[in-house]
């Protein structure tokens, strides 16, 4: 399951999380970042119990921090996040069997 989050829950998250943390950075005006919509929430729900799946939208006012600290500047891009840091990231629409392969190379 996603969850939506804003710039401090997104830190919070990270920071606190035992299990990996894949972020999909997003904007609702975007095509690629509709089309990955589903794809990220299918892989969400193969991977419940091995990692954690938000999406902070960059147009959020109290998410324009999040995209400006991680140097987001290209959406949708999808950041792995592992003991509170920044490991991998997936820029742009990806199929689900790419997607699925970040992610099982960043668990």
């Amino acid at each position: 399951m996603v969850k939506y989050v804003n710039a401090n829950g997104l830190e919070e998250l990270i920071n606190s999380s035992k299990l990996p943390v894949f972020c999909d950075f997003w904007a609702s005006w975007c095509g690629p970042c509709r089309m990955l919509a589903p794809v990220f929430e299918d892989a969400s729900d193969k991977y419940e119990d091995k990692a954690v799946f938000v999406k902070i939208d960059i147009d959020e006012e109290d998410s324009e921090a999040a995209a400006i600290k991680y140097g987001i500047s290209s959406i949708p891009n999808i950041i792995a996040f592992k003991n509170g840091q920044p490991v991998a990231n997936s820029l742009g629409f990806v199929p689900a069997q790419t997607l699925e392969k970040f992610i099982e190379e960043n668990l």
